[in-house]
């Protein structure tokens, strides 16, 4: 159900990053600091989220908020260079967005699904769908930038 007078939903589902539960929470209180109603935990933390292979399908499906996703590896010199820029960039785009990372070393199904042919890569996920991709290292700002701009399509 959507408001009349703007077209942002009244509540959204949020995934809890410590529990995976689903909560509704509305989108008027979003940057209230809302809690997980399972597990009585922040929804956002104002860090990235590591998700497994286990926890990465329901993130990015059940979210009614955008899902920025890291793919990256221990070993990737530019992945570890990134890693506080994009620390940074999580505490500017919450709550807006759910910023989370993914090791395709220990999810190489989900590097394989997608396509992940080089990295560090970005992909952009709304309503379970990737909507846009960008290989390469960024710096907070333009991390930011970026997924603003192609949360706009």
């Amino acid at each position: 159900m959507t408001n009349s007078t703007t077209a942002q939903p009244e509540s959204l589902h949020i995934v809890c990053p410590h529990c995976d539960a689903v909560n509704r929470v509305p989108a008027a209180r979003l940057s209230a600091e809302p809690v997980c109603g399972k597990c009585q935990r922040a929804l956002f933390t104002g860090q990235p989220v590591d998700l497994s292979s286990a926890r990465f399908l329901k993130h990015i499906e059940r979210s009614d908020i955008p899902v920025l996703v890291d793919f990256w590896a221990p070993w990737c010199g530019p992945c570890r260079t990134m890693a506080p820029f994009y620390a940074q960039a999580t505490q500017r785009l919450e709550p807006g967005f759910r910023v989370v990372k993914v090791n395709t070393e220990e999810a190489q199904d989900l590097s394989a699904r997608y396509a992940i042919r080089s990295i560090p890569t970005l992909a952009l996920f709304k309503g379970g769908r990737e909507i846009a991709r960008q290989p390469g290292a960024m710096d907070a700002t333009n991390i930011v930038a970026w997924a603003t701009q192609n949360n706009r399509r």
